[in-house]
């Protein structure tokens, strides 16, 4: 049986804001959430990769959770990252989440000392989704980041014994087959998300219905076409625009992808400023460069400044 909560058409993964020194600026939420809303995104993933979630003490988190809330409840839904290597500390943030009234919950699979098994990955999970029982757990599965490539539908099928709340997961691999078969597994009863934006086009051929991405965040309105020129059938607009896209990537990829992305924000006039360590921020000429590439692309929700 279908899922009766989904996350549907484009999830953004919002950055988290930091002042120049690297102190956190909350502030700096309220217009990125006013442009996303523009922009037509249903949704935020808050705190995941994009987010630097790992890079952020457990108080941080819970700022910018709280912040969100305030600022976009009911407007977007609010899937809040709570995965963190300490089982307790997720716990906790799940539990806060559920207080804060978000709309769904995720977590990623332990990245220092990994599960070896899909049994000690669900039981690894068993007590963060108990910790906030009312709303749906979604598992994301990364792993370029995490090294834990356990076969995603094994999980769900698993853990859906273990987790009631397990409602589907965020599926950022370029493995479509195995996204296929999560999509098929008992007859639909899992939300799969998809998460890698330059193949949004690829995951909607296979039937996904949502998508959280980093560079949602500026260039949604591409993506929406994407979408839009799929659903008429107008299959030669949709891959002209998902190749956009591609060229847009492949250009952030090109400096270094994460503090890249994150520049860009800058650029359409909505600053989240610099990168915490270990990432680096880009260089004065490298941020000329990378705008001189993306300009005659002219997919973004905002002109490039």
């Amino acid at each position: 049986m279908p899922p009766t909560f989904r996350l549907t058409g484009l999830i953004a993964a919002p950055f988290t804001p930091f002042h120049a020194d690297g102190r956190l600026n909350p502030e700096a939420i309220s217009p990125m959430a006013e442009m996303l809303i523009e922009a037509g995104v249903s949704g935020v993933f808050v705190c995941g990769s994009t987010g630097e979630g790992h890079s952020l003490t457990v108080a941080e988190r819970r700022t910018i959770a709280e912040t969100w809330v305030k600022i976009a409840r009911k407007r977007l839904k609010i899937v809040l990252h709570v995965g963190h290597n300490s089982q307790s500390e997720a716990a906790g943030l799940a539990a806060n989440a559920q207080t804060l009234g978000v709309d769904a919950i995720s977590a990623l699979a332990p990245s220092y000392y990994k599960p070896k098994t899909v049994n000690d990955l669900v039981e690894f999970f068993v007590p963060i989704a108990a910790a906030a029982p009312s709303l749906p757990f979604y598992y994301y599965n990364i792993p370029s980041m995490t090294a834990v490539s356990l076969p995603t539908p094994d999980i769900l099928r698993e853990g859906k014994k273990r987790i009631p709340t397990l409602n589907g997961l965020k599926f950022t691999h370029n493995d479509m087959m195995e996204f296929q078969e999560c999509l098929a597994l008992q007859n639909g009863e899992f939300d799969v998300v998809f998460g890698f934006d330059e193949m949004l086009l690829s995951a909607l051929a296979f039937g996904a219905k949502g998508a959280v991405g980093s560079t949602y965040n500026f260039a949604a309105p591409a993506y929406l076409r994407v979408i839009a020129a799929f659903e008429k059938g107008d299959l030669a607009t949709a891959r002209q625009e998902q190749f956009k896209c591609v060229q847009m990537i492949r250009a952030l990829i090109g400096i270094n992808f994460m503090p890249a992305a994150k520049s860009v924000m800058s650029m359409i006039g909505v600053d989240c400023g610099p990168v915490r360590s270990p990432l680096t921020p880009i260089t004065a000429r490298e941020y000329d460069t990378l705008r001189e590439r993306l300009k005659p692309l002219d997919i973004f929700t905002r002109p490039l400044r």
